[in-house]
């Protein structure tokens, strides 16, 4: 086949049913239900009519009601399914990495949430190596938080905001101009040779704008420094057979640039919407076109936000249709997530649940493709699609 894939990242939508849930203390949480609860409904018509709706009831057994009135614009061949996921974390690294078929089977290193998060003698290197006189916060939080409570003594002192999450993550919040880009970045370059034997998935540079109190903002320049793929993903073999491996918002970053071959970088709903279908106009046929929509994660699963996830969904679902003029009959879509992150469950943190697999195109024949065992189907059936040597993991439902 030479047609295009394009995958897109719904990041932390999840649909609840995660038969493993209890071992994460996640019983229970249901992204997608949940908000559709709160909300009493959703007009997400589009999404509906590739088997969402579905999906999700035979993914968790909850019945969404989404009182929807408007009809969908979409009329096209589609598969629709869940899949569940067998890497150990449901951190965001484990959820992409299996989707592109090496799932995370053995355990990453985490900081404990409590303070101090960090061992002493690891903030201690990385003071040195960066010439700080000390760090603010040092325990597990949300961003947007931390950086409210700690953002003008940071300004004041100069010493970087640290802090972690349930993820395997160390993330450093520095104010764009106080501290300064450059210097963020070349502080996390030490920081993520820091953790390395600590078994850390990532250090995220988080920059922020704003003077005061109840004016900071983070902005789109973050930056996630993360640990290579062990082994061949799917973005790989493409790359490897000449495809172009075109990667959105933060995708690259994500797989340490590892099979990409094009990356751009873009912020918020609507820019990475504008910046995936300007790269579906401009790839070439065989290109494979991977977008993570973090907002849905990073500002509203975290920040416990429902109406703004709801507001988000809808806005997703609006402009699916703008994709459809675009594709060639055999180009193929994907709508997927990570992982989830429950706005309405207790803490801030992701929760396990399982995601939509969504697929259409249209030369696609419609079915139920129901429970997938893992994330890794979809990178199988890339595989398949496009005639690369199969995944150690996943099965095709092409």
């Amino acid at each position: 086949m030479s047609g295009k894939v394009i995958i897109l990242m719904m990041d932390s939508f999840g649909i609840g049913g995660a038969p493993d849930a209890s071992a994460f203390a996640d019983t229970g949480a249901n992204t997608f239900a949940h908000i559709v609860q709160k909300q009493g409904g959703l007009e997400i018509p589009n999404m509906v009519s590739l088997g969402l709706q579905t999906a999700a009831l035979e993914a968790s057994g909850e019945i969404v009601s989404l009182n929807s009135k408007t009809p969908p614009a979409l009329n096209i061949g589609h598969k629709f399914g869940h899949a569940k996921e067998i890497s150990k974390g449901k951190d965001t690294t484990s959820g992409h990495w299996e989707m592109a078929g090496t799932p995370v089977l053995s355990d990453w290193g985490y900081f404990k949430p409590d303070y101090p998060s960090f061992p002493p003698e690891l903030t201690e290197e990385i003071c040195r190596k960066g010439k700080l006189t000390g760090i603010l916060g040092n325990k597990a939080a949300s961003g947007t938080a931390i950086i409210e409570e700690l953002g003008e003594e940071h300004i004041k002192t100069g010493k970087p905001i640290f802090y972690t999450s349930a993820d395997s993550v160390l993330q450093i919040a520095c104010h764009e101009n106080h501290f300064g880009l450059d210097n963020l970045y070349k502080l996390c370059d030490i920081a993520f040779a820091a953790v390395k034997p600590y078994n850390i998935a990532r250090v995220i540079a988080r920059p922020f704008i704003g003077e005061h109190r109840g004016e900071f903002a983070r902005t789109k320049n973050r930056h996630d420094y993360s640990v290579t793929p062990p082994r061949t993903t799917v973005l790989n073999k493409a790359a490897q057979a000449g495809h172009e491996v075109i990667s959105i918002g933060k995708i690259r970053d994500i797989y340490a640039g590892s099979g990409i071959t094009q990356a751009y970088k873009a912020g918020g709903l609507e820019e990475l919407w504008d910046v995936t279908l300007e790269q579906v106009r401009k790839a070439p046929d065989n290109a494979l076109i991977f977008t993570n929509f973090v907002d849905f994660d990073m500002v509203y699963g975290h920040r416990r936000d429902v109406n703004g996830y709801a507001r988000g969904l809808e806005y997703f679902d609006r402009r699916l249709p703008e994709l459809l003029p675009l594709l060639s009959d055999d180009d193929l879509v994907f709508i997927t997530a990570d992982h989830g992150c429950d706005p309405t469950y207790a803490g801030t943190d992701h929760t396990r649940e399982q995601v939509p697999v969504l697929m259409f195109g249209k030369k696609v024949t419609s079915q139920n493709i129901g429970q997938r065992q893992t994330y890794a189907d979809i990178a199988q059936t890339i595989c398949a699609f496009w005639n690369l040597a199969p995944m150690e993991y996943g099965e095709s439902f092409l």
